[in-house]
């Protein structure tokens, strides 16, 4: 053994030593990560159903409530914040729930992050919850794409609110909240894109978003619960 590590020489033995532990910090780091990442998904889950039940209860919300049943699918910020004053930058993660037309049951999230330089918040209003309504195949189709822009790729409205709200059209319908009070945030060019490493982590195995949403063939029962919630005010 002796005579093996001096045919390394001196710097061959640490140039074999530094790539082993390298090798095993990686190996060791990946578990960890996908750890963390699953944490974080189901705090995203978990705001998501708290952001359902406040825009279910919130009296301003009625076109929304009387509409959901109607949409191909959900898509839920439960924090969507203002990074500062002077860029204006913002951002959030975020889980899309499709409903099943036949069925009306509707699928586990996938998970998304939305962000954008240029998103209108509302004078003094640094963090909203925004719930999208996705209205058309052409925004069902958006949301199971890499990528894709509000308003450029797909057409975005706000969400009518208050009594004698009118309807809106278009291919996704916004609605946002801030503190109890309608945000009235602007979301056109905003940038949604998948979250793959938090969707992998959440159901244990590398997953695409159709997976998920169509052919529902992953599912995560600490999910049940925001699944509930949505069933509830959609009322299916």
């Amino acid at each position: 053994m002796k005579k093996a590590l001096n045919s390394f020489g001196g710097a061959g033995l640490v140039r074999w030593l530094v790539m082993f532990v390298a090798a095993a910090l990686v190996f060791s780091a990946a578990p960890a990560a996908a750890s963390e990442d699953a944490a974080k998904a189901q705090e995203v889950v978990d705001g998501a159903k708290t952001t359902v039940a406040n825009f279910t209860a919130d009296p301003d919300m009625g076109w929304f409530r009387s509409n959901v049943v109607k949409a191909k699918g959900i898509f839920i910020v439960p924090s969507l914040v203002k990074a500062g004053f002077v860029f204006g930058g913002s951002g959030g993660n975020g889980v899309l729930l499709g409903r099943d037309e036949k069925t009306g049951h509707w699928s586990y999230p996938a998970f998304f992050t939305t962000a954008s330089g240029t998103f209108g918040f509302a004078a003094g209003i640094e963090k909203s919850e925004v719930i999208m309504m996705v209205m058309t195949n052409k925004g069902m189709d958006a949301m199971l794409s890499s990528s894709f822009k509000l308003g450029a790729d797909v057409s975005v409205a706000v969400g009518p609110v208050g009594a004698g709200a009118k309807a809106q059209t278009a291919d996704i319908i916004a609605f946002s909240r801030s503190k109890g009070i309608y945000g009235g945030i602007n979301l056109e060019g905003a940038v949604i894109k998948t979250r793959d490493a938090m969707n992998s982590a959440y159901y244990g195995k590398p997953v695409r978003t159709v997976d998920i949403l169509v052919t529902h063939s992953v599912n995560n029962k600490n999910a049940d619960g925001l699944i509930a919630e949505v069933t509830k005010v959609a009322g299916k």
